[in-house]
C-alpha cells in the first residue's frame, strides 16, 4: 500500500510525479516529459511559486491559444520572444554551421502553404507595392559548395510598410511571396522591393509581456528562405539588412551575425542582395506550415 505524502517534502512529490511517467510506453516522450517536469518543480522552488501566480500563468497560456488563428500564431510568437525557437534551430543544425552550413533562422508566424510558384527572375512584388526596387540573387549549394539542382526556394517578406500580405487588407493575395526551383547551376532570382521592419504583434498576450518586461518590440528588416531539396536537410533562414536601426535589437533573438547583410546600392536607386544557402546532408523534411 502507498503511504500518503508529505505536503512538506516536494523531493517525495517530484519522485512520485516522475514514477507516474515511467509508464509511458514512447520512450523520447518519457524522456522529455521526465526533464520537464524535474525543471518545472525547480523552477517552482526556486522562485517560491504562489497558487496565485501559478494561475496567472495557465491564464495566460490559455489566452496564447485564443488569440492563435488564421492570421497569426500567437504560440509560435510566445517560443520566438523568449529566445527558445532560437535555441532549438541554433542547436539542431550546429553540425551543419560548424562544417559551413547556413546558419538557421525562425520560421516565424507568417509563412503560408501553397505560395505562388514563379519563374527565375520574376517580380514578387506587385505594382501597387511601394519602395525601392530589390534584385536578389541566390544559389543552393552542398557543404562542399556543389550547386543543387532543383532544389524548392520559398520566401516571403514584410512590405515596406513592415506589413505581411496576410496582416494587410491593402495588399494582394500573395503579395511578396514565391517559390523558386534552382536550375541546374544552383540557382535562383527575383526583383521584389526592400523590406522594412516591423513590430511584433502587441494587441496580445505576448505583447502584454513585453510591456510587463519593459523590452523592446521591433524585428528588423528582413527576407525568409525556406530550402528543400532530396538528400539535404531542409533550411529556414532569414537574411537581415545591416543598416536597419534594429538590427541588433531584434525581439525574437534571431539576427545573428552571418546573416545580417548589407543591401548594395545597385547605382539606380534600388539594390541587390546576393546570398549563398548552404545545405547539410540528411533527411528532406519541411517544418510546420503556421498559415494556410
Amino acid at each position: 500500500m502507498n503511504r500518503p505524502l508529505s505536503s512538506s517534502d516536494p523531493g517525495a512529490l517530484l519522485a512520485a510525479v516522475l514514477a507516474a511517467n515511467e509508464t509511458t510506453p514512447d520512450p523520447r516522450l518519457r524522456q522529455v516529459m521526465a526533464a520537464g517536469i524535474r525543471h518545472l518543480h525547480a523552477f517552482a522552488l526556486e522562485v517560491d511559486l504562489t497558487p496565485a501566480e501559478l494561475q496567472v500563468g495557465l491564464d495566460f497560456l490559455v489566452e496564447v491559444g485564443k488569440a492563435t488563428g488564421a492570421e497569426r500564431n500567437e504560440g509560435i510568437l510566445l517560443a520566438d520572444i523568449l529566445g527558445l525557437a532560437t535555441l532549438v534551430q541554433l542547436r539542431s543544425a550546429r553540425h551543419s554551421v560548424e562544417a559551413g552550413g547556413t546558419e538557421p533562422a525562425l520560421v516565424g508566424p507568417f509563412w503560408r502553404a501553397h505560395q505562388p510558384l514563379r519563374s527565375n527572375g520574376a517580380t514578387i512584388s506587385s505594382d501597387t507595392t511601394p519602395g525601392p526596387r530589390l534584385e536578389v540573387r541566390g544559389r543552393v549549394v552542398d557543404l562542399d559548395g556543389t550547386p543543387v539542382p532543383g532544389a524548392r526556394v520559398e520566401t516571403w517578406q514584410a512590405s515596406p510598410k513592415g506589413m505581411y500580405e496576410n496582416q494587410d487588407p491593402e495588399q494582394e493575395d500573395m503579395n511578396l511571396r514565391a517559390r523558386f526551383e534552382t536550375d541546374a547551376d544552383g540557382r535562383f532570382s527575383f526583383v521584389s522591393v526592400r523590406p522594412a521592419g516591423y513590430p511584433v504583434p502587441t494587441d496580445g498576450p505576448c505583447g502584454r509581456l513585453l510591456a510587463a518586461q519593459g523590452r523592446k518590440v521591433m524585428r528588423p528588416a528582413h527576407l525568409h528562405f525556406i530550402v528543400l531539396a532530396d538528400g539535404f536537410k531542409c533550411l529556414a533562414t532569414q537574411f537581415f539588412d545591416v543598416d536597419d536601426p534594429h538590427a541588433y535589437e531584434d525581439v525574437v533573438f534571431g539576427a545573428v551575425g552571418s546573416l545580417l547583410r548589407k543591401f548594395e546600392p545597385d547605382g539606380h536607386g534600388g539594390y541587390r542582395l546576393d546570398v549563398d544557402l548552404k545545405l547539410e546532408p540528411g533527411e528532406a523534411r519541411l517544418p510546420h506550415c503556421p498559415l494556410p
